[in-house]
């Protein structure tokens, strides 16, 4: 695990991360007004993101799942979800579409709801792997899963869920998402179809994690639950109510439900921070500073603490498979509402 060394003692980064995203005035500079933007402005800054970059023609729909290929990559959906429950959108926001890996710190979170933070530290680990996000190497390498946001950290997650049988496992995952979203997710039958019959490098990820011990069910039906966790639909709104959710320190802002700990979540967004955008992670935090999860099926969500979640789904991704209209209109919201966690400095 990376350390720094502050006054002389030895201490996770990640900790240092976690002083920054919720408390700036412990490192000696005033927190951001947190006054909330109006609803006017929620809304106009969100038809703005949609105006702005609906035609917006760069990148392409990811075609290694070929459900995926066939998506109208015209869609374009923006909303925000306060922590008070507050909606605004604009564009395609009641489209579902695959979760994909947008799912992954969501099961993550119910591993620590169940298990505590110390079965995701110490059984999958919580580095970023600086390689692909379906990388064979990095298990090889550490001979572990790295983190619970790549494939193999992601399967590892699933496999650590309680259950006595996969159906019990899924019931569970998919619950979760149920709560998390104020809503009942659908399982896409067509896109988990599409991904099962093309999982072959999952499956082969899953084994190699067995072997060393680092996947904690049968290899097998761990990749078909995490094949059916990658394929359930989301609409843009329901992943924004997602990513408040986590905003408003694990309750559902809007069915007033507490979905995971408190304690838990400067953890989750932590490992968002450091690993959530694929191999562009750096970048976003760079030009956002924002703990956000990306999917291949064009979705995005991005966190506020305390505050609000950003979601958008355009399914044109890049090379690094990340939403190029969707990532831009998180951008430009963030920076109108001055909501960079790193932006105190600059204050």
């Amino acid at each position: 695990m990376t350390h720094l060394m502050i006054q002389g003692r030895r201490v996770s980064a990640y900790l240092v991360l976690t002083i920054l995203l919720l408390f700036p005035a412990c490192v000696g500079v005033q927190a951001a007004d947190t006054q909330p933007p109006s609803a006017e402005v929620f809304q106009r800054l969100v038809n703005e993101a949609h105006a702005k970059f609906i035609d917006l023609k760069e990148g392409k729909n990811a075609d290694y799942i070929p459900y995926l290929a066939k998506v109208d990559s015209n869609l374009f959906g923006v909303a925000v979800v306060t922590a008070k429950g507050e909606v605004y959108a604009a564009g395609d926001t009641e489209y579902a579409f695959a979760i994909e890996s947008i799912s992954k710190p969501f099961t993550m979170a119910l591993v620590m709801q169940e298990q505590g933070e110390e079965a995701v530290l110490k059984k999958i680990g919580v580095e970023p792997t600086g390689m692909p996000f379906n990388s064979v190497m990095a298990v090889e390498l550490h001979k572990s899963a790295v983190n619970p946001l790549v494939n193999a950290g992601a399967m590892a997650s699933v496999s650590l869920v309680k259950a006595t049988s996969p159906d019990e496992r899924w019931d569970k995952i998919l619950d979760t998402y149920n709560k998390f979203a104020g809503a009942k997710l659908p399982l896409n039958q067509e896109v988990y179809k599409s991904e099962a019959d093309t999982n072959q490098h999952n499956r082969g990820i899953a084994e190699l994690l067995y072997s060393y011990e680092r996947l904690y069910a049968d290899p097998t039906e761990t990749t078909d639950v995490y094949t059916k966790q990658c394929s359930v639909g989301v609409t843009t709104k329901q992943l924004a109510t997602m990513g408040a959710t986590l905003a408003n320190g694990g309750v559902n802002p809007i069915t007033g439900d507490r979905v995971v700990d408190a304690k838990f979540v400067p953890k989750i967004l932590a490992v968002m921070m450091m690993a959530g955008f694929y191999d562009e992670a750096g970048l976003w935090a760079w030009q956002t500073g924002l703990p956000a999860k990306t999917g291949v099926g064009g979705g995005i969500v991005a966190i506020v603490p305390g505050r609000f979640a950003i979601a958008s789904f355009s399914p044109p991704v890049n090379e690094a498979g990340n939403s190029v209209r969707a990532s831009r209109a998180i951008e430009f919201i963030g920076e109108n509402l001055g909501v960079n966690l790193f932006g105190v400095f600059a204050k």
